[in-house]
Parts: C-alpha cells; sequence; structure tokens
C-alpha cells in the first residue's frame, strides 16, 4: 500500500474499529480510550498516514453556507421546515443550499458527495425511506462537519435531531376515533424502519390496547403514499374485512384512501371515518375536511437551523441533544359523527 493512499478507512479497517472512531483518536477526542489512541497512533504511525492538508484547510475556513438535504421540496410539511431553517439562517448570517432526494438513497448519497467536495460549515437532513446505509453521513462527521438530523433521523449516529413526539400524535388520532365510537380501525403505516412509521404504529396500538378495544393486526397494512391508498383501500374493500375507519400515516395517504371510499358509496365519516397526520394543505382543501394531527414544521426548522449553529460554533465538545416537539389534533369532518 502506497503512503500517499492511506487513509482513515484503511487504518480503521485494520484495527476493526470504526472511521469515526479513527478520526477521533487521531484529533484526541476525550470519549476515546487511552488504549485505543495508542493503537491508531502507532498504526498510523507505521503507515506513514498524513491527512489531506488540502482539505483540512479548506475545513479551517468558515464559509457561512448550510447545507439541507430533505426528501421532497414540494411537501407542506418539508416546505415549512425550509421556511424556519432559513429564517434563523438569515438571523445568523448563514446561507443555504437545499438538495432534494426524492426519496431516493443514491441521490442522498450524491448530494453528500456535492457538500463534501464543496464547502459548508454544517448539514441538516431529513433522510429518505429507505437509507439503511450510513456511511456517507459518517464521513462527512470525520471531516469534521457537524450534522442535525430533523424529522426522520438516523438513530446509528450520534448526533443532534429535532423530531415530533409521533406517538402522542398517533395515540390522539386513534383516541379521537375510539371516542367517536369506533372500533374497527385500520391503520395505514408507514415503513418500519423509521423511527415516524415505528411510533405512529406504537401510539396507534397503545390507544387502541389502553381503551380495552382488540386489536386485528389484519387491518394493519403498509401504506403511505396516495397512490398506495388508491390500491390498498380499494383491497380493503373488495376484501369484506369489516372495519368503520382509518388512520393513516400521513395526509396524502388519507386524501387517497377517502377517494377511493366515495367512489366505491361509503361515506366519510358516517360509514367511514378518517384521520390523517402532517395537517398539509390539502387537508382542509378535501371534501369533507381532514381530521389530522397537526405538525409543528415551521418550529423544527427553527429548532433544528439554531441547534446546528450553536454545535458549529460550540468551542468543546459537547454532549448531543433530543428536542421532541409536541402534536397538537386538529378536528374536521372526515371524522366527526357526534
Amino acid at each position: 500500500m502506497k503512503s500517499s493512499q492511506v487513509t482513515i478507512k484503511d487504518i480503521a479497517s485494520e484495527l476493526g474499529i470504526s472511521p469515526s472512531t479513527v478520526s477521533r483518536a487521531l484529533k484526541d477526542h476525550p470519549d476515546i480510550s487511552h488504549e485505543t489512541k495508542r493503537l491508531v497512533n502507532e498504526l498510523a504511525k507505521k503507515l506513514n498516514y498524513r491527512p489531506n492538508i488540502i482539505a483540512l484547510s479548506l475545513r479551517s475556513q468558515k464559509s457561512n453556507v448550510i447545507g439541507v438535504i430533505i426528501p421532497e421540496i414540494v411537501h407542506y410539511f418539508f416546505s415549512s421546515v425550509i421556511c424556519g431553517i432559513e429564517e434563523v439562517a438569515n438571523e445568523y448570517g448563514y446561507s443555504v443550499m437545499i438538495s432534494q432526494s426524492s426519496e431516493d438513497y443514491n441521490k442522498e448519497v450524491a448530494a453528500c458527495d456535492t457538500f463534501f467536495n464543496g464547502i459548508i460549515d454544517g448539514l441538516l437532513v431529513s433522510v429518505t425511506k429507505e437509507t439503511e446505509n450510513y456511511s456517507h453521513f459518517q464521513r462527512l462527521e470525520e471531516e469534521g462537519i457537524p450534522i442535525v438530523f430533523f424529522d426522520r433521523i438516523v438513530e446509528e449516529i450520534a448526533s443532534d435531531r429535532v423530531i415530533i413526539d409521533d406517538f402522542v400524535g398517533a395515540y390522539q388520532a386513534t383516541e379521537h376515533l375510539i371516542i367517536q365510537g369506533r372500533r374497527k380501525i385500520v391503520h395505514f403505516e408507514g415503513p418500519q424502519n423509521r423511527l415516524i412509521g415505528q411510533n405512529r404504529l406504537n401510539g396507534y396500538l397503545k390507544a387502541m390496547s389502553d381503551n380495552g378495544v382488540v386489536i386485528d393486526r389484519s387491518l394493519l397494512i403498509p401504506c403511505d403514499t396516495f397512490h398506495a391508498a388508491l390500491v390498498e383501500t380499494q383491497k380493503l374493500i373488495d376484501s369484506k374485512v369489516k372495519f368503520d375507519s382509518i388512520f393513516t400515516v400521513n395526509d396524502f395517504t388519507a386524501a387517497g384512501a377517502m377517494k377511493v371510499l366515495q367512489k366505491n358509496g361509503l361515506r366519510v365519516p358516517q360509514d367511514v371515518s378518517v384521520v390523517g397526520f402532517g395537517d398539509d394543505l390539502t387537508a382542509e382543501m378535501l371534501d369533507p375536511a381532514l381530521t389530522t394531527v397537526k405538525q409543528p414544521g415551521f418550529e423544527m426548522g427553527r429548532k433544528a437551523m439554531e441547534m446546528l449553529i450553536k454545535r458549529i460554533r460550540q468551542t468543546k465538545p459537547e454532549p448531543q441533544s433530543t428536542e421532541i416537539l409536541k402534536t397538537s389534533l386538529v378536528v374536521r369532518d372526515s371524522s366527526k359523527i357526534r
């Protein structure tokens, strides 16, 4: 192996530890044990490892530019998050560069590569539904670029994050349907590889259990897009399974469900109640207007940006923190039968 080719990943592979551990050991980070630091530094010396001086020089400069990666710009929730981010960024003299992953893991990786090769002071990220490998984020952290995850977070990376109290929001939505007299409640659930989907499902299950409602697992259906709802709602109707309400993981899915219900002559909410999650702009445009869980997107953007600026400007390592924002149930005509 040529010395010019030796990287942090090479050292990590040789020692059987993560690249981030190697990076921190070389920087004498207090969280790394003395023994690990000794092994890392000895191997680095043996392999004649040299850090990329040009990259280090670039990283030592402040650009006052923040990178943002989001799944969908057209989504009302994410656009409101961006508004919050930009408001705080402007207050502190930062510019914002936005990249859209379009729920595509490869596009998310490409965005990280672009930010890595450019100069940003920090990164705000909401990951795609399909992201399960996080090396592209770890690479940025190894270069000293702080990351704050928002909404869809990565639990495997120790970083600051801002999330919605999805569990409570789902609990309130489900309990509302139960209070309305509903017992056969379908849940169109989100991907279970994301904490959002898990928490909204668990909130539904806990509300059912706490209120003595029998949980029918056949009513738990993976479905989190408008088009998927068109298919799954029709399948549900055709199956002759008894159900009296649908709680969806987001408002677009609720809109799809309502369209199919009405197409099949089922009245909302008299025959089937529908509750969404998000309080998208379309919620009030539907007929009947959609009961949904309101998410504080603007507040999330502000909080995430504030946390990132604090992390950028810190003079000594501080423990990572998680900010949990409250939701609220907005009751409209799609579920109100009493």
